[in-house]
C-alpha cells in the first residue's frame, strides 16, 4: 500500500493539524515531498473541518463562519517541478473516511453566503446523506437515492507572489464597485481566520494578512467543483511556486453540475491515491492558463433524462442578453416547480438538484437575445415515475418530512 501522507483527526480542530491550511500564499511550507511517479494517499477533513454536524437542525449551516473555509490538506512539494511545469495529477481512488459514512448539502442564510438560488431559499437548511458503499440516500429527502461520483471540490497548486497578487488586486477592485452587497461580490483576505499551516510568528501574520480565500476558482484550479474529477481522472496544473504545492480537500459523494446550493454536494470527510508526474516546460508547450483535465471512466449509469430548458429571461420577466447564468437559473428552478407537483417542497427539490448527478449544458449562446441552457434531471434515481403522463403527476409524499430550516437569528 502506498504511503498515507497525510491524516486527519475527525475529533480534533483542524487548527489543531500543522498539515492542513486554510488559505493560498506561496510561502505556505510543504508537509511531505513527492517524486515524479510516486503513489501516496492524503486523508482531508470536509470542507467545514468537522462544524457542520449529522443531526436535524440547521443551526450549524446557518451559523458557521465562512471566513474559516476551506480546510486543505497540504501543500505537498513534488520534486523536480518547477514554475512553467505542468503537474500531472492522476486520481487512482478515492472514498469515504470509514469512521465517517455521512455526507450533508446544505443551503447558506442570505446573510451569510446565500447561493444560486438564495432569493428563492434565504434561510438556512440542511439534509444528511447516509453512505452505503456506492449509493446514498437521505431521512431528509424521501424517494430518491443513486450511486455517488466521488471527487475533490477543492485542488490545485500554490499560486506564486505575482499571481496573488493580481487575485487580490482585481478582486479587491471588484468588491469596490458594491461594497455593501449582500451576499458580497467576492470575499477579501481576512488574517483572523487564517490557518497557514506550519508558518509560525511574524511570517505567519504577514502571509495571513495577503492569504488569497479559497472560496471561488482560479487560474491554478482551487474551488472548481468539477463532479467528473473522481477514480480514473488525470489532471494537469499549471505550477507557478517551486515544488508546484500542491493541495486538496472539500471531497463530495456525489453533485450535479453548478453544485447549486453552495454548500452544494454531499460534503464529506475521505481519502485520495494519487499519483504525480511533470512535464517540464509544459505550460508553454500547451499553451495552459487554466488546468486541464481528462475526466473519470466510471460515471453513475444512468440513461435517461427528463431535461429541462431556461432561457435569457428572468423570473421577473427581464430580458437579459445572452445570459448563461440566467438561463440555468430558469432552468433549475423549473425543475424544482416540477418535482413540487410529486410532494416534494421546494427545498427538498432543490436538495435533490444539488447532490445528484444531474447534470448541466450551455445549449445554446449564439440566437439573440437568448441563450439557452438545459438541466438533465435522471429519472432512475427516483422511487416513483416522474415522466409527464395524461393522468397528471401523483404526489408520493405526505409533506411530514422536509429539511431542517434555521430561520436568522
Amino acid at each position: 500500500m502506498p504511503d498515507t501522507l497525510i491524516k486527519v483527526d475527525l475529533s480534533k480542530s483542524p487548527y489543531e493539524n500543522d498539515m492542513i491550511h486554510n488559505r493560498w500564499h506561496p510561502d505556505i511550507p510543504m508537509v511531505a515531498t513527492v517524486k515524479p511517479g510516486d503513489e501516496f494517499i492524503i486523508q482531508t477533513y470536509d470542507w467545514t473541518g468537522g462544524f457542520i454536524r449529522n443531526n436535524d437542525s440547521a443551526d450549524d449551516v446557518r451559523d458557521i463562519d465562512l471566513s474559516t473555509v476551506h480546510f486543505l490538506s497540504g501543500p505537498i512539494n513534488v520534486a523536480g517541478a518547477e514554475p512553467g511545469d505542468l503537474l500531472i495529477v492522476d486520481i487512482l481512488d478515492i472514498g469515504a473516511l470509514p469512521e465517517s459514512l455521512w455526507g450533508f448539502n446544505g443551503f447558506f442564510s442570505k446573510k451569510n453566503g446565500g447561493g444560486f438560488l438564495t432569493e428563492h431559499f434565504p434561510a438556512a437548511q440542511k439534509s444528511i446523506w447516509d453512505i452505503h458503499g456506492m449509493f446514498t440516500k437521505s431521512r431528509h429527502v424521501p424517494g430518491v437515492s443513486f450511486a455517488g461520483l466521488i471527487h475533490p471540490g477543492l485542488i490545485g497548486c500554490l499560486p506564486s507572489k505575482s499571481l496573488l497578487e493580481t487575485w487580490n488586486a482585481r478582486e479587491t477592485a471588484f468588491i469596490a464597485t458594491n461594497p455593501t452587497r449582500v451576499p458580497p461580490l467576492a470575499n477579501p483576505p481576512f488574517a483572523a481566520t487564517a490557518h497557514m499551516g506550519r508558518m509560525t510568528g511574524d511570517a505567519q501574520k504577514a502571509a495571513a494578512a495577503t492569504g488569497a480565500r479559497t472560496v471561488p476558482p482560479r487560474e491554478h484550479g482551487g474551488n472548481c467543483d468539477i463532479k467528473d474529477l473522481s477514480r480514473g481522472s488525470r489532471v494537469f496544473f499549471p505550477v507557478y511556486v517551486k515544488g508546484a504545492g500542491l493541495s486538496m480537500g472539500d471531497l463530495h459523494f456525489s453533485q450535479g453540475d453548478g453544485e447549486i446550493t453552495f454548500c452544494g454536494a454531499i460534503e464529506m470527510a475521505g481519502w485520495l491515491h494519487l499519483k504525480v508526474g511533470v512535464i517540464k516546460d509544459g505550460v508553454a508547450k500547451y499553451g495552459i492558463k487554466n488546468p486541464i483535465f481528462k475526466p473519470s471512466p466510471i460515471t453513475p449509469n444512468y440513461k435517461d433524462y427528463l431535461i429541462f430548458e431556461g432561457i435569457s429571461v428572468d423570473e421577473r420577466g427581464q430580458q437579459h442578453y445572452l445570459d448563461v447564468h440566467v438561463a440555468y437559473r430558469q432552468a433549475c428552478l423549473n425543475a424544482i416547480e416540477y418535482l413540487k407537483k410529486f410532494g416534494y417542497s421546494g427545498a427538498q427539490a432543490y436538495s435533490i438538484l444539488g447532490t445528484a448527478p444531474v447534470q448541466g449544458h450551455i445549449s445554446g449562446v449564439v440566437d439573440i437575445p437568448n441563450a439557452c441552457a438545459t438541466l438533465y434531471l435522471p429519472t432512475e434515481i427516483f422511487d416513483f415515475d416522474i415522466m409527464p403522463g395524461a393522468g397528471g403527476p401523483t404526489k408520493h409524499l405526505d409533506g411530514k418530512i422536509d429539511l431542517p430550516l434555521s430561520p436568522d437569528k
